[in-house]
């Protein structure tokens, strides 16, 4: 039996003495760590990076031993430290304080929740709807919180969550266009919310006061008094730190809890006649089977009225969220905290509603005198001693809790107590809404997605405090406070707040139904069709409640997502929306494969051989003339190089997309490396597009320097042509006076073979690709826009238009969409076609008419008779000395057989026979360009019918010599079009 284990002498093992020598066992690849995945470093342990696919699989430049695998450090990346920096960094750094689910969203949103409601209107509700209605109302109220807070539970757990609160979950979920609107309203909410809860704090110790006689000057100015002086005190906890903050929370949830103990207590005990007297008799199964029904009274006694009045003491649910960057982990406590808060706070509703409901009458005088005197008494309470008919009668009564909003502290066993409840609540609610302003404004601010609030992100401290946005949030709430009349705002922030709700069950629905493969929440217990139907219910209530605040709420929030949509924040956190993007495009591409292509539905899908587009930007704004908002428009780059990562990086890179948005130009961009031109433009013209968004239309500049260039550059720039011909593709070539090229030294990964340049593609050299390949993105960055003739308003010039062959109707097609623009709207296009003088009348009229049928509203056409011409001596002369270096010498001897062999070593020579056999289209196009001087001179553009040569019997040289002397000393820019011989136009509707 072999050993598995081969020793050395020393007793080592083959796998020791690999250390000096690369081996299978030593590899660059590593095994899945959590610093591959995470964006920040860990202190105390260094950052391990990933290597690359190309330093796995690449062949290294050299025999040394590659960097083995090893954990490093962004500091070891930029050089070595010093020894001073060293003992430094061996002091962790100051830990901020962190709290759990308990006391840093259970306790948060049970004191949110609570508020003057629950002590002041809860029993007064539950005697207007009674039990069984209230606690519909209750559980109505809670089930949408409920499903609110699982929605809220799925996204705050679909990965690391940080601060922000509500405005990060919902950005992050649905983007910045609707999250940076309801983050910016959410917080004004917020900060006017601490002013709601500070006034009734400020109310309510007035009133006691009051009672004692203690006034500074009149109740409204007590209330202002005491109101600033309260939040000021508030501030000063909040901005002592979160820890304070937090001691003081506890210290409010406790006396909340002391007060309810003091109400259950006070159930149980016997009931006083001083208590009698104003209705409490203890738990009474006729009081409760009285009080079950409703009994509505005065304006606001409808089901709708009482749910409007309790709805919002049901809000918030999203106070521990608020603060998730001051969680120790917000995945788990924002789901365990929220729903335990929700669960517990619904409990205490319940109970409160129906215990207060069997132990009090609706209707009481509080008198003592009123005790049961004669037999004629009406009412639950002559069971029990007491008449109270006189003041049911006359509707004088003053208690019960049909009449006496402080029913749970006359039923309490020391009132003073609910008091400080009330104080509590009111308190905590304040202090938990002056936290949750600056948190999630602070995270606002940083996104940096609307001007002038950048100044209040600023973070203070260990845990980065957003101690300006205090201020701010306390300058806010204190205007309020001085108002001191905030009955027409608080129906705006209770919409405010459902507005939030409506969205953050919207992310939670459209995450789940784009199906994206990063919606992987672990909190599971969620369903997106509840989460839609208490978005939509969430709307529906925000219209029952205040129907003008819901205007306002939803005004607001388009207003904002306006803004964001047109400024477009350069942002991109993975939202739902791009998801859903991606598939509703990618349905629609589908869609169209189960539909043939029909003619009415054509539309010149273009392919633009720009190289970089901001190489050639003249033809790239000439395409998007006739392209934006219609149809495909992809600016190919083809880079002739190896196949290293900057040469990939400099045909892929994202700067060519930014120079486009820059430029407003709606293309995609499509960059491939190859060998040579010829063969990465045949990859373009198989590989570009999806289904049937794929381009059907070529265009190029023209190779102004063919005759300098070398002979296989210009034979490969009309094999192009014939390539794109092969695959059935219309091709569109443009010529202008002073070039397409724009001169910049940092685009010398330009290809020249597009359309000419002073140097050929093939002295272009990997070193200048790799060097301008890091500066491109930011040389498309910071460089100015080139201005070109198609940016320009034409004004009332001509289109001249020459119809000289029939392509299926492309130079015509092309000539109509550009008048569709504005900057083109003005020209007038003519329409120039050939004909024989003694009919040139009927032509005429023939074609008019065929251009009427094509709704075109072309209106000036006229037939050239003299196109059949010879040209004059002179142009023949300039057109022979364009050819005349690839003429092949006459004297040169070969038979036939060996004729075509030389052809095709060299397709671009011509022979005698060559000239021959077209002299007469040669003649033609000389022809042309006379007549084109003659009626085009100054036209804004001149579009003409593209000459075609035959493969294999017009040599590419004498190809490019027509195209040459057809669109030679021409001031307007010439497009020669050609389309595929298949109809693009129609007369017909079906």
């Amino acid at each position: 039996m072999v050993q598995a284990t081969q020793c050395y002498g020393d007793g080592s093992s083959v796998t020791s003495h690999a250390s000096g020598a690369l081996t299978g066992y030593e590899t660059l690849d590593a095994p899945p760590h959590y610093d591959f995945y995470a964006n920040t470093q860990v202190w105390g342990r260094r950052r391990r990076f990933r290597p690359s696919l190309y330093q796995l699989h690449g062949n290294p430049e050299d025999d040394s031993k590659p960097p083995m695998y090893e954990e490093t450090t962004a500091e070891q990346m930029e050089g070595d430290t010093s020894e001073e920096d060293e003992e430094e960094q061996k002091e962790p750094p100051p830990e901020p304080t962190r709290f759990g689910w308990v006391q840093g969203v259970m306790i948060r949103c049970m004191l949110n929740i609570w508020g003057v409601i629950l002590y002041l209107r809860l029993s007064w509700i539950t005697a207007q709807a009674g039990i069984g209605l209230t606690w519909l109302i209750i559980l109505i109220s809670s089930t949408i919180t409920g499903i609110t807070g699982l929605s809220t539970s799925a996204i705050a757990t679909n990965g690391k969550v940080k601060g922000g609160g509500t405005y990060f979950l919902i950005s992050r979920s649905l983007g910045p266009e609707l999250g940076g609107s309801i983050g910016l309203i959410f917080a004004f909410a917020n900060a006017v919310a601490v002013a709601m809860h500070t006034v009734g704090f400020a109310e309510t110790v007035t009133d006691l006061m009051r009672e004692h006689g203690a006034v500074m000057v009149d109740r409204t100015n007590d209330i202002r008094i005491i109101g600033i002086l309260t939040i000021t005190c508030l501030l000063a906890i909040s901005m002592a730190g979160m820890e304070w903050e937090s001691k003081a929370q506890i210290l409010f949830f406790l006396v909340i809890m002391v007060s309810f103990a003091s109400y259950i207590v006070g159930t149980i005990m016997p009931a006083s006649v001083e208590k009698q007297a104003k209705g409490f008799f203890s738990y009474r199964a006729a009081i409760f089977a009285a009080n079950f029904v409703p009994n509505w009274r005065g304006p606001e006694g409808t089901f709708f009225g009482m749910f409007s009045i309790f709805f919002p003491s049901a809000t918030g649910i999203l106070a521990g969220a608020n603060i998730s960057g001051d969680l120790k982990n917000p995945t788990i406590a924002i789901p365990r905290g929220t729903l335990m808060a929700i669960f517990w706070t619904t409990f205490s509703y319940l109970i409160i509603s129906a215990t207060v409901a069997s132990c009090v009458v609706r209707d009481a005088s509080g008198s003592i005198n009123d005790t049961l005197s004669s037999e004629s008494c009406d009412g639950l309470s002559c069971q029990y001693g007491w008449d109270f008919s006189e003041c049911i009668n006359n509707k004088t009564c003053t208690y019960g809790i049909s009449n006496y909003y402080q029913s749970l502290s006359m039923v309490s066993a020391f009132a003073p107590l609910i008091t400080a409840g009330i104080f509590g609540a009111t308190l905590s609610s304040a202090l938990a809404c002056l936290v949750s302003a600056p948190k999630v404004f602070q995270c606002l601010c940083k996104d940096h997605l609307y001007p002038l609030i950048g100044f209040f992100g600023k973070g203070y401290g260990k845990n980065h405090e957003p101690l300006r946005a205090y201020l701010l949030t306390y300058i806010i709430a204190s205007c309020f406070i001085i108002i001191a009349e905030l009955n027409a705002i608080a129906p705006i922030i209770s919409n405010f707040y459902l507005c939030s709700y409506a969205l953050i069950n919207f992310s939670c629905f459209h995450a789940s139904i784009t199906n994206s493969p990063g919606w992987r929440p672990s909190f599971r217990f969620y369903s997106k069709w509840l989460s839609l139907m208490c978005s939509v219910v969430c709307v529906v209530i925000m219209f029952l409640l205040t129907w003008w605040a819901a205007l306002i709420a939803i005004g607001v929030v388009i207003f904002f997502l306006g803004y964001t949509l047109y400024k477009k924040p350069d942002v991109n956190w993975g939202s739902s929306v791009q998801a859903s993007s991606y598939n509703m495009a990618l349905n629609h591409c589908v869609g169209l494969n189960l539909v043939e292509d029909h003619v009415k539905n054509y539309r010149p899908q273009c392919l633009v051989l720009t190289g970089p587009p901001s190489s050639r930007p003249a033809l790239v704004d000439l395409v998007n003339c006739f392209t934006k908002n219609l149809s495909l428009m992809m600016c190919g780059n083809v880079v002739t190089a190896g196949s290293s990562p900057s040469i990939l990086e400099t045909a892929s890179s994202n700067s060519h997309i930014s120079w486009l948005n820059q430029r407003k130009i709606r293309s995609f961009y499509r960059g491939v490396v190859a060998s040579d031109l010829r063969c990465g433009v045949n990859m373009l013209l198989q590989g570009a597009g999806l289904g049937r968004i794929k381009p059907n239309v070529m265009l190029m500049g023209f190779k102004k320097d063919w005759r300098s260039d070398s002979c296989l550059a210009a034979n490969n720039y009309t094999e192009i042509l014939h390539d794109a011909f092969d695959l059935q593709y219309g091709v569109c070539v443009l010529r202008m006076r002073e070039g397409l090229e724009v001169s910049n030294p940092s685009q010398s990964h330009v290809n020249q073979g597009f359309d000419g340049g002073p140097d050929s593609i093939n002295t272009i050299s990997p070193t200048s690709l790799i060097q301008t390949s890091a500066r491109s993105s930011v040389t498309v960055e910071l460089e100015p826009q080139p201005t070109t003739a198609f940016q320009k308003k034409q004004g009332k010039k001509t289109i001249d238009v020459y119809w000289l062959s029939d392509d299926g109707g492309l130079t015509l097609l092309l000539p109509y969409l550009l008048t569709r623009r504005k900057r083109w709207a003005r020209c007038k296009v003519r329409v120039f076609v050939g004909g024989e003088t003694d009919k040139k009348e009927e032509q005429k009229e023939e074609v008019l008419s065929l251009i009427k049928r094509f709704r075109l509203g072309f209106q000036d056409v006229e037939v050239l008779t003299d196109i059949y011409q010879n040209p004059q001596p002179v142009n023949v002369h300039h057109f022979e000395s364009l050819i005349r270096r690839f003429k092949q010498d006459p004297n040169t001897k070969q038979d036939s057989d060996s004729h075509p062999a030389g052809q095709q070593e060299a397709p671009w020579m011509i022979t005698h026979q060559d000239l021959e056999r077209n002299m007469a289209k040669s003649l033609r196009q000389i022809r042309l360009n006379e007549v084109l001087q003659d009626y085009s001179r100054d036209a804004a553009l001149i579009v003409i019918t593209m000459p075609v040569g035959r493969r294999g019997v017009c040599p590419s040289s004498l190809y490019l010599a027509w195209l040459d002397v057809l669109s030679r000393d021409l001031r307007p820019p010439v497009l020669m079009v050609r389309g595929n011989q298949e109809s693009v136009l129609t007369f017909y509707c079906q």
